[in-house]
């Protein structure tokens, strides 16, 4: 299957950024999803000096991975905080990516206001020029109760109706969050799915419990066979998030990134 395969370097959540770029290039992938979510993981950050956001580059460079997309959740409802979403747009232009994710909500921050889809997609419409001006397509990533299902974001994307935003389908956030079965959940948006958070879910469906791929319950060889007759070839970014205790260590991030693409080199897929 030819398609791009990263990591999204929030699998080294806690950990230092230079950490990440190891891990993922030992494990043999190209590509990374650089995250620069405030207040929860800031591998890179619109408000770090030039010179280590140059550093950062470089050693990607060094590393050989393309950091195509950039996980910049942002409060997309909060006006307030527009301005911060701006910057991270422009910060994943700086570093060359073709995809900026984000949630609609503040990702993994206490975030209590909902807004029905049409205000929602009045307001994720509003970016689209400054997407166009930087080149970039915003993926809203399926999360919180509110947004937790493919269905919900089809509807919204498709009330902007623009192809530079789509959706970034989290295969265990819809069974987190939504309390939907993916395999099911994907069949109603695949084609307003721009990206894909590949995550495995085990435990029950509320417990925070998300291994490396191939650990877990979810599906992956149907939602892959489904994105294959759809012809969809959106690319696919792997995230790790353990349990609520986190991982044990880093040699267990490494280990977990390094099984995750081991399963998918045994699905087919080319690193």
């Amino acid at each position: 299957m030819n398609r791009i395969v990263a990591v999204n370097s929030n699998c080294y959540h806690g950990f230092p950024i230079e950490e990440a770029i190891e891990g993922i290039r030992a494990a043999g992938f190209h590509y990374i999803e650089l995250t620069a979510t405030k207040g929860w993981t800031e591998h890179v950050f619109p408000d770090q000096p030039f010179e280590r956001l140059l550093e950062v580059k470089d050693m990607l460079d060094a590393a050989g991975l393309k950091p195509f997309a950039m996980s910049g959740h942002c409060n997309l409802m909060d006006t307030a905080r527009i301005g911060d979403f701006v910057k991270n747009i422009r910060l994943a232009a700086f570093f060359g990516c073709d995809y900026i994710v984000s949630s609609i909500g503040e990702a993994h921050l206490k975030d209590n206001a909902v807004a029905d889809n049409a205000t929602v997609a009045r307001h994720v419409a509003a970016l689209v020029p400054v997407l166009e001006q930087y080149g970039l397509t915003l993926v809203l990533e399926t999360h919180g109760k509110a947004h937790g299902t493919g269905a919900v974001l089809a509807d919204i994307v498709r009330r902007v109706g623009s192809k530079r935003v789509g959706i970034n389908y989290d295969t265990a956030n819809v069974i987190f969050y939504g309390r939907v079965d993916p395999c099911e959940d994907l069949k109603t948006c695949i084609g307003d799915v721009a990206y894909v958070h590949l995550k495995d879910k085990a435990g029950a469906d509320d417990v925070w419990d998300f291994p490396a791929l191939g650990k877990g319950h979810v599906d992956f060889p149907s939602l892959f066979a489904q994105l294959e007759r759809a012809r969809n070839d959106s690319p696919l970014s792997i995230e790790i998030e353990f349990t609520a205790a986190g991982p044990q260590s880093l040699e267990a991030v490494h280990q977990a990134v390094r099984d995750s693409a081991d399963y998918l080199r045994a699905q087919g897929f080319a690193l």
